[in-house]
């Protein structure tokens, strides 16, 4: 049986004598228990001592004269005048009639009491815990809150060691906050860099290639367009710096890619005269290659150019290319743009020239690529009820590009039957692509070319091969497959 220490002497009397009469009692079956059995108490006895004497109660006594019992988990002997701490397990040991105390048991056996806690701080203090006095304990509090003080102290000086105030942070974003600028503001600043006397040639270059960036952009080239830089662009086309004239260039078809309203202003401004003769006089290959690129930007869905192309010669300055030294690279381009302007003015049997003869008909009719962009009977009726009068006009200025017969009439059927000699698959597909749509005006000087015959006859031998190599890995219709269809289809017209 446990109590709490605490109670009135009068209840400790009784509850002694209570222990006393039940010892007596049970004296046999004590001795036949564990020696250290003991009852316990929890009071601080009022027997007497050898004197006669009733001892002083801990309520009774001066704090500084007691001398303080520091329990521990395990029963220890309580020495005479010394206090024990309230909720401490007091008991009395029968057997050698010392008092005895420890601290009570825990819940679960681990968590430490309060006291227990204090004492360890006043050890790693070095206080003598033994005995002290009220003053002593302050002193020991006192430095405990000092020490607990520094700790916290030192704890924030190593957080402002490794993050910053937060007033240093928003002076720093205040200074980083750096004002948004939008496309038109920085084509804007790229123009005038560009047009400024002041600028370098390296800075000149370097605004026209940021611009080429951003005129790829349809709305960004109509503000080009209203901002000067068009014109400023074309005029770049004569300069005397032959690295000015390929960047002007560059932008210059950047900007009418796909987009009609900056083509009219292109070719009213002069861009194709100046593109042209770029082309047909001396120059860098790197300026002829984007020249090159900036006319095919300019001729396509563009009925218009491609009159005033034919009327300035343009055909001639592209045949010319094939005469000159170093343009190899640019032959391919150029058979290319001739295709797209063919196939772009007669896209599918369904919408013809009706000025075309049946055997171009029938060409296209069985050319896979003129047929790729082939429309319904409804989808043309839609975009012609929509484009209105638009349409009809642009229907009409096709009619009077006479590309083809231009195209007869300056021996191209042999120019470009002999760039089927090229080594890469990539150049020999598209040759064979203007083949097949030459072919209806081209059939009977083709048939008399042995130089053609015998370039057909080794394509279809070496693309038989890689078709069936194909075929054995799985790919039944592969991109030679495609290939060795194109030679066969114009070895079949040729016959």
């Amino acid at each position: 049986m446990s109590h709490r220490a605490g109670r009135s002497p009068t209840a400790a009397k009784v509850s002694l004598l209570v222990l006393l009469v039940s010892a007596v009692c049970s004296r046999t079956s004590l001795s036949e228990r564990v020696p250290e059995f003991a009852l316990t108490k929890i009071e601080e006895s009022d027997i007497k001592d050898d004197s006669g004497k009733e001892p002083i109660a801990d309520d009774d006594a001066d704090p500084e004269d007691l001398e303080v019992f520091y329990p521990t988990h395990q029963w220890q002997t309580l020495r005479p005048g010394q206090a024990v701490p309230a909720g401490s397990h007091v008991r009395l040991n029968l057997q050698t009639g010392d008092r005895e105390a420890r601290l009570p048991d825990s819940e679960n056996g681990k968590s430490d009491t309060r006291e227990e806690k204090r004492r360890r701080r006043l050890d790693k203090m070095d206080i003598d815990s033994n005995s002290f006095t009220s003053q002593e304990l302050k002193k020991a509090l006192a430095k405990m809150k000092e020490s607990e003080k520094a700790e916290r102290m030192a704890h924030e000086e190593e957080v402002r060691k490794k993050f910053r105030p937060i007033q240093q942070l928003k002076e720093e974003f205040e200074k980083l906050n750096v004002k948004m600028e939008t496309d038109y503001e920085i084509m804007d600043k790229l123009i005038s860099k560009f047009n400024s006397s002041a600028s370098t040639l390296d800075e000149k270059v370097a605004a026209l290639y940021d611009l080429e960036y951003y005129v790829h952009q349809v709305d960004n080239a109509k503000d080009f367009l209203s901002m000067g830089g068009l014109q400023l662009v074309i005029e770049g086309l004569n300069s005397t710096e032959p690295v000015l004239k390929e960047h002007a260039a560059f932008v210059l078809g950047a900007a009418l890619s796909s987009n009609p309203k900056v083509q009219v202003e292109a070719i009213e401004g002069g861009a194709l005269q100046k593109l042209l003769v770029i082309l047909a006089t001396e120059q860098p290959q790197a300026v002829k290659k984007k020249a090159l690129f900036a006319l095919c930007s300019m001729l396509r869905h563009f009925p218009y150019a491609q009159q005033q192309f034919l009327k300035l010669g343009g055909l001639q300055v592209l045949r010319g290319l094939f005469r000159q030294k170093g343009t190899e690279a640019l032959h391919v381009r150029v058979v290319t743009l001739l295709y797209d302007l063919i196939v772009e003015k007669v896209p599918s049997p369904c919408h013809q020239d009706p000025q075309a003869p049946r055997a171009f008909s029938r060409a296209t009719t069985s050319w896979p690529p003129l047929c790729s962009h082939r429309r319904s009977p409804s989808e043309m009726l839609l975009e012609d009820s929509q484009h209105g009068d638009q349409t009809e006009e642009k229907i009409q200025q096709y009619r009077q590009v006479k590309l083809v017969p231009a195209l007869v009439e300056q021996d191209w059927c042999v120019v470009v039957s002999k760039l089927l000699a090229l080594p890469e698959h990539d150049a020999r597909e598209k040759v064979l692509q203007l083949l097949g749509v030459l072919m209806a005006f081209c059939r009977e000087r083709y048939r008399g070319d042995r130089a053609l015959s015998a370039a057909l006859g080794l394509l279809r031998s070496e693309y038989e091969e890689l078709a069936a190599e194909e075929q054995r890995d799985g790919d039944k219709d592969g991109y030679f497959k495609e290939l060795l269809g194109s030679v066969n289809t114009i070895i079949q017209e040729l016959g």
